[in-house]
């Protein structure tokens, strides 16, 4: 079975050596200091590790069943859900009016890297309850939210989203579910939804969804789409669980991955809802959702490949296989180990070092929603420009990585036994669902690029200038991170000048370098994050008794993403910079 060991140290180090979160002058930061965090990282970890992690393959291999209209979950995922919840893991980060913690969304973040490391499946039913709730408290009535909120908050109650249908799935304006009023202001919807990730399952009482559908008098495309709360059962008027509402599972989709998540066909006939938010608006209300759960599977990416790396790393430490080249490393063995030959130490730094990148990059994003939470407008336009190089970025090579990590495993790694082609299985959904990637890259491109005249991304370059021009003489950090982090920079700015100019004359251009730019982008971020990991470590090495070895550490695998990842915004940019010409060339009767 599959290792995992929770990285509470490394996310320790993001939090405060890094981030400096108690520092941040937020509400409620001041009280997140070192044994505060440690504590709370701690027990989630050993939640994940103890509880989760040994489910995810019995899961995986029993998955979920639909039997005369109910689905059931994998055995022993009850028992964890009521763990989850009564360790109020649910409502970490929410509303105190509600039933939360009131804690900050990076701490929340934190922890859920670690349950979906441990169990993608499993930890995928309480974050799309976070979701849900999350588009209530922004867009609901005082009355919905004390409806609705404290039983979701504890996940008595669980939520989804429901956006696709099956001839609709990116483009929105094509949806055919209806949404016909009732004199009691309630709505009655009617249409068909798919992939619903636990659309239905035996873990809450009832089922929250938010379904997207179109009102009479909304006109044509995304414009007419309204939201409408239509819970699984109808409530009483104490607000306990009554009758039946009229949604069905239709059946449960047969997977590549994911397998302990109901994945559900939708129907409903008729069934009760009221709207959220606006009339007309729900493509507003439902990206309140949508970003959160962009940078949740932004998080999914990397964490999936973070149990990989660890079951990698644990192989090639015990595999043996061959002899080093500059000679014998194990004269009382047969072979050496694996991890002695240079290639797979190329692969696994190849893994640490994106794993480690991405892990900031993600919780820098959580400190940015938090700051924008209380007002930052600053904070809330970068991170609307990063969550889709977030997303997009970090499920392709997280995507990548878990690979690398079963190809270090050779022809056992292809063997279920040792649970490797989970993390590909499950790891590949990430690429695709909450918007595939491809929509990432054109949504940056399109939209998140240029926004308030392009202001977003300049701030982004300040920053990057402005960490370079003040860290630039520090003979420790200057030729290894500032230098390269610059050069990368300036790809990125090129990228942008190029866009700027083709953009409207010849927008294919643009769009054919669109997942080039999110890759130039990621990179150019995580660079970013690693530069600053940078100066924390070096900072932390002059204090007194530094835990040496991990920050020692930290600076070798930051240098190797430097030098050996980094250099590919030279690669991306030469592509971009070729425009649609390649691209669009050959017609279309010759594909």
């Amino acid at each position: 079975m599959p290792i995992y060991t929770a990285p509470t140290r490394d996310l320790q180090f993001v939090l405060h050596d890094v981030l400096e979160v108690q520092q941040s002058g937020l509400p409620g930061h001041d009280e997140m200091d070192p044994g505060f965090t440690e504590a709370v990282l701690d027990a989630a970890g050993k939640l994940a590790s103890d509880v989760l992690a040994p489910l995810n393959s019995s899961g995986d291999a029993e998955g979920c069943r639909l039997e005369n209209g109910v689905v059931y979950t994998p055995g022993g995922y009850k028992q964890a859900f009521e763990a989850m919840r009564e360790g109020g893991w649910t409502a970490l980060d929410c509303d105190p009016d509600y039933g939360g913690q009131g804690l900050p969304y990076v701490i929340g973040l934190a922890t859920g890297e670690m349950f979906a490391a441990a169990n993608m499946a499993f930890t995928m039913y309480q974050g799309l309850t976070h979701g849900a709730y999350s588009a209530i408290r922004t867009h609901g009535t005082d009355a919905q939210k004390q409806t609705w909120l404290p039983r979701m908050v504890s996940c008595e109650w669980t939520g989804t989203m429901n956006l696709t249908e099956p001839h609709c799935g990116t483009d929105l304006g094509l949806l055919r579910t209806r949404a016909e009023p009732q004199e009691d202001g309630s709505y009655l919807i009617t249409g068909q939804k798919i992939f619903i990730s636990a659309g239905d399952h035996d873990l809450s009482q009832n089922v929250i969804h938010l379904v997207l559908a179109k009102a009479p008098g909304g006109g044509e495309g995304t414009k007419g789409i309204s939201l409408f709360i239509v819970p699984k059962f109808l409530l009483n008027e104490d607000r306990s669980v009554g009758e039946r509402n009229a949604v069905s599972v239709g059946s449960l989709e047969e997977k590549m991955g994911i397998h302990g998540n109901a994945t559900c066909v939708m129907n409903f006939d008729g069934a009760r809802g009221w709207l959220l938010g606006d009339l007309h608006k729900g493509m507003r209300a439902m990206f309140t959702m949508m970003n959160e759960a962009r940078l949740g599977v932004a998080l999914q990416g990397y964490a999936c490949a973070e149990a990989a790396y660890q079951n990698a790393v644990a192989y090639a430490k015990d595999r043996l296989q061959g002899r080093a080249v500059t000679g014998i490393a194990n004269p009382a063995g047969p072979a050496d180990p694996l991890i002695v030959h240079p290639d797979i130490r190329r692969s696994l730094m190849d893994q640490k070092s994106f794993i480690e990148g991405a892990r900031a990059l993600a919780l820098w994003g959580a400190h940015l929603i938090d700051r924008s939470h209380n007002g930052d407008a600053e904070a809330e336009g970068l991170i609307s420009l990063l969550t889709p190089v977030a997303k997009g970025f970090l499920t392709d090579k997280g995507f990548d990585a878990t690979v690398q990590a079963q190809q270090v495993f050779g022809g056992h790694g292809y063997i279920e036994e040792h649970g490797m082609s989970q993390f590909v299985r499950d790891a590949r959904i990430a690429m695709i669902y909450e918007g595939a990637n491809g929509i990432q890259a054109l949504d940056l491109v399109a939209r998140k690029l240029p926004q308030g005249s392009g202001k977003d991304m300049m701030a982004f370059f300040a920053m990057i200038k402005a960490f370079c021009k003040e860290h630039g003489d520090n003979p420790r950090l200057a030729n290894d991170f500032v230098v390269p982090l610059k050069s990368a920079s300036k790809d990125l700015q090129a990228a942008v000048m190029f866009f700027m100019e083709r953009g409207m004359s010849r927008p294919d251009d643009a769009l054919s370098g669109s997942t080039d730019f999110l890759h130039l982008f990621g990179h150019v971020a995580l660079g970013f994050m690693w530069a600053r990991m940078a100066v924390a470590a070096t900072l932390a090495l002059d204090e007194e008794n530094p835990d040496e070895a991990f920050y020692r550490n930290k600076l070798l695998t930051g240098r190797y993403y430097m030098q050996r990842q980094l250099p590919m915004t030279v690669t991306h940019l030469a592509r971009i910079r070729t425009g649609a010409d390649p691209v669009m060339a050959l017609h279309v009767d010759a594909f």
